[in-house]
């Protein structure tokens, strides 16, 4: 299969073609997705929840985000590797966000970065572009506003919100992004939204009618069990029984049933008296 581009996000819009997306954050994980021909690989800052066990997004630093992103880029041949942006890598300034994207193009590695807001972030969006990175934007539910969300609700029920959400889109186009992920909103409005943009969306919790979808990885795989959101579809069950081998592991080693012969290396028998 021919490498996944940000040129064929927008030719897969122009064909009817879907994209699929899924998050990874670490080696293995990327080569089984990339193996599997998935699109895209994202490395969100969802790994603070998932990896690292914070609460929310907010804890994740640019450092992290590298390190991950250089794991994933070592096994990604076709997917397009795409980096989140996290909490205040990109809201001090346009310079800085520029600086940070580049570490993350540069030395971890990806092909692009997401971020998220719209109207907001537009002057930082359009001098990414300018600088020649490619740009993934983000509306709806913004993680890494959480606190100014009040929470992880859904976004864009109201006639203002909504309002809002559409103009967003329209001027992240504009400014240049490639795609928009749009996140926790209502079906009917991110339908509206594919419909009328030329670059395609990639939906979580968005519904059925956009031109992607993407999900956590370890939601989908049902590994990550604090929380599951209604969006999620689970594809296998893989928590407990991972669960379950371990204990079988634990029990085996205390009752001395494994290793077994096979397991195990030899050695000469003749070297090995001379060693006593």
């Amino acid at each position: 299969m021919n490498k996944f581009t940000t040129a064929s996000f927008i030719q897969s819009k122009k064909e009817g073609n879907k994209i699929s997306m899924l998050t990874a954050y670490d080696y293995t994980t990327a080569k089984l997705l990339d193996e599997a021909g998935v699109d895209s690989i994202l490395v969100g800052d969802s790994l603070g929840m998932v990896v690292l066990g914070y609460e929310n997004t907010l804890q994740v630093t640019l450092e992290d985000m590298i390190h991950h992103t250089k794991a994933v880029a070592r096994a990604a041949k076709r997917a397009l590797v795409i980096a989140d942006m996290p909490f205040l890598s990109y809201h001090v300034s346009v310079e800085k966000t520029i600086e940070n994207a580049g570490r993350l193009i540069q030395e971890a590695q990806a092909q692009a970065v997401k971020l998220e807001g719209g109207i907001e972030i537009l002057d930082k969006v359009k001098a990414l572009v300018m600088a020649q990175i490619p740009v993934v934007g983000h509306l709806g539910l913004t993680p890494q506003s959480v606190n100014m969300l009040g929470g992880f609700k859904v976004q864009g029920k109201s006639h203002q919100q909504a309002k809002k959400i559409i103009e967003d889109a329209r001027l992240l186009q504009d400014a240049g992004v490639f795609s928009i992920v749009l996140e926790c909103i209502p079906e009917g409005l991110a339908r509206l939204i594919t419909d009328e943009l030329e670059i395609p969306t990639i939906g979580i919790g968005a519904g059925r009618y956009c031109d992607g979808q993407v999900l956590v990885t370890q939601d989908m795989l049902g590994l990550y069990s604090d929380f599951t959101p209604k969006f999620v579809k689970k594809y296998i069950n893989m928590g407990p029984e991972i669960k379950g081998a371990v204990e079988d592991y634990r029990a085996e080693i205390q009752k001395g049933l494994f290793p077994e012969e096979k397991h195990t290396f030899t050695i000469d028998e003749d070297t090995l008296k001379k060693l006593y």
